[in-house]
């Protein structure tokens, strides 16, 4: 009966010594288990049609076939597997291009393990997951090609305010903190209150802003001019 609440993880990546540590951290996780893991894109096709994992954790470069190719292959092939690229590159070119081939999280390889635990969670349950300082140069991005166009000046937050008829004040510190690439230990620190608290504000966010995860709530805010990005 516990087996049905578990989350079932596929690990792949051509570094054993990087493997393990994964495993060690997610063994601490009592809802995570690691069915299979495998070296490089096509022993992941093999695994995923063998296991049917619910997430599966993807390293970007590998030999054969790359994790983007491999990602794609697994999308078309098991829709119901949720797909984490776990990459050293935060250029904003490789995120885009991994989360267009239809990839749902996206993690630096120095990640800690709570932010390698939450983004396995919330992928899990449907969402969508960023490191947060990728989601922070995604940002800074859009805001960079926007004001490259005069004509969309309007709709990039030239006139910085706070969404106080949407959010708490407190909403808008955790929305602002979260535009500046925190996770959601970072915000706990931040405001001097627990990661719990944080989630329950998140969770809140989102609901009142009606969209499924952060990195949306964080892109719609930038459009609205309710966060200041520094």
């Amino acid at each position: 009966m516990v087996k049905k609440d578990l989350t079932k993880i596929v690990l792949i990546d051509d570094h054993k010594l990087f493997r393990e540590g994964v495993k060690r951290i997610l063994e601490f996780e009592s809802s995570f288990e690691i069915i299979a893991e495998g070296d490089d894109g096509n022993v992941a096709a093999q695994l995923v049609a063998k296991h049917k994992p619910d997430v599966v954790l993807m390293d970007i470069n590998m030999p054969d076939m790359n994790g983007v190719q491999a990602t794609a292959n697994l999308i078309r092939h098991h829709p119901d597997t949720s797909v984490i690229i776990l990459s050293i590159h935060d250029d904003e070119s490789y995120v885009t291009h991994a989360l267009k081939t239809g990839a749902q999280g996206y993690l630096l390889k120095e990640m800690d393990s709570d932010s390698l635990i939450e983004a396995i969670k919330v992928v899990s349950d449907g969402g969508s997951y960023l490191h947060p300082r990728v989601t922070h140069n995604l940002v800074q991005e859009f805001r960079r090609l926007a004001k490259e166009s005069t004509s969309n000046r309007s709709e990039i937050g030239a006139d910085y305010r706070k969404p106080l008829h949407l959010l708490t004040r407190r909403e808008c510190e955790v929305l602002q903190l979260l535009a500046e690439g925190k996770s959601n230990r970072g915000v706990a620190d931040s405001l001097y209150i627990s990661e719990k608290t944080v989630k329950n504000h998140v969770s809140n966010i989102l609901q009142k802003m009606n969209v499924n995860d952060r990195t949306q709530a964080v892109v719609s805010a930038i459009r609205k001019g309710w966060v200041e990005i520094l």
